[in-house]
């Protein structure tokens, strides 16, 4: 055992490869012939045995429960190199093209890297590694027959894998944006980062090829590269997926905040024949919570609909163009200016019906310019002294 970096490290990693891989397994049984779906759920479950299986802790007592001296460096080694077939396989499923060339593509890759499989095995039976070796197993026996083979099988495997994923995932994000393009982004890195464990553990075995000592490649230095790739390919992965709903909610709270102060406002107004339902906004989605709200706050306005003045709208329109507001800025202010007054004349006599068939005596089209403009010196004057801003008629 060396100085290397710890369990934690991979059991992080791997934790969150197979947190993405759980969280599409759901989807996996819905459509359990989706073959890009099942590429993905392979290749995060792969990666994140990969960081479990590769830690010194489980290195150790893998090599205890089986007997065998080292049996976990080809058990790393095929699932290393899974990965890697499962990684080429996701991306020529996921990138469009002819139906027949896909397979037969997939065809191929699932060919070579069987057979891969198969050579660390074959090759690692072949050898001998009687000393066992946790964290410099590649550079210990880097000039054993056989095992020799088997190091090099399968980094070079993992590395045609991470070389062919960077060339189509870069190819591929050109063509495309949003979401998708981002994921691919990280996904470059993601690979980049395994082509950089592919290199410096060639370059630490050829090092001791040529009797030179670059051990600390493999002990120290290659194990982050590992990890980093494996929290890359996990966000990359998953940011497609969970982007588009990320984006969905940060802009429900978004608006949630801006109808803050317009709820404030209309919270108490009677709204006869509306159903309102009380969510609570800790279990409740901020894009159904949001939906509510404006439900609820139509439904107040078609109430003061009855006691809503044009003369008010039209008197803090015209002060909200004296002050500089722009035309939509002006619109929205006129609004809250009729809404506020309209409030106080319902409190101060209820009971008015609202006429359906009446036109909406509204200007702005929407809710949150409306919400915000009660933040206007003319709504703030009208809110203080308890009067509309000029002489207004009764309806």
């Amino acid at each position: 055992m060396t100085s290397g970096p710890g369990n934690l490290m991979y059991f992080s990693s791997g934790g969150a490869l197979l947190l993405v891989c759980a969280v599409k397994v759901p989807a996996l049984i819905q459509r359990p012939h989706d073959a890009l779906l099942r590429a993905a759920c392979r290749l995060l479950f792969a990666g994140g045995c990969i960081m479990f299986l590769a830690a010194p802790g489980t290195i150790v007592a893998l090599n205890r429960l089986t007997g065998i001296t080292n049996f976990s460096a080809p058990v790393v080694y095929a699932t290393l190199t899974a990965y890697s077939g499962s990684s080429l396989l996701l991306i020529i499923h996921w990138r469009p093209g002819p139906a027949e060339q896909t397979r037969r593509l997939a065809r191929r890759c699932t060919a070579f890297y069987g057979l891969a499989i198969v050579a660390v095995f074959l090759l690692f039976a072949a050898g001998s590694t009687p000393v066992e070796q946790i964290t410099l197993f590649d550079v210990y026996y880097a000039d054993t027959p056989f095992i020799r083979e088997m190091i090099v099988t399968y980094l070079v495997a993992h590395g045609v894998a991470a070389t062919a994923n960077i060339l189509l995932c870069l190819r591929w994000s050109r063509q495309i944006g949003g979401w998708l393009r981002a994921g691919l982004r990280l996904l470059v890195s993601a690979y980049l980062m395994h082509l950089s464990y592919d290199v410096t553990r060639l370059a630490a075995v050829g090092a001791r090829w040529s009797g030179h000592d670059l051990d600390f490649l493999v002990d120290e230095v290659s194990p982050r590269f590992a990890a980093l790739s494996a929290f890359l390919g996990a966000v990359g992965f998953a940011l497609p997926l969970a982007g588009p709903r990320v984006a969905e909610t940060v802009r429900a709270v978004r608006r949630l905040r801006q109808l803050a102060p317009l709820c404030g406002l209309l919270q108490h107004v009677p709204a006869p024949g509306a159903v309102r339902t009380l969510l609570s906004w800790w279990r409740t989605p901020p894009t159904v919570l949001l939906t509510s709200r404006k439900t609820a706050l139509y439904d107040a306005l078609l109430a003061l609909t009855p006691y809503c003045d044009p003369a008010v709208r039209d008197a803090a329109h015209a002060a909200a163009l004296r002050s500089g507001d722009d035309a939509a800025r002006a619109a929205a202010v006129a609004d809250a200016a009729m809404i506020v007054t309209a409030v106080q004349r319902q409190r101060a006599a209820p009971g008015r019906v609202p006429d359906r068939a009446r036109p909406s005596p509204w200007r702005s089209p929407a809710l949150a310019p409306i919400s915000r403009a009660l933040a206007s010196p003319v709504v703030r004057g009208i809110r203080r002294h308890d009067r509309a801003p000029a002489e207004s008629s009764t309806p």
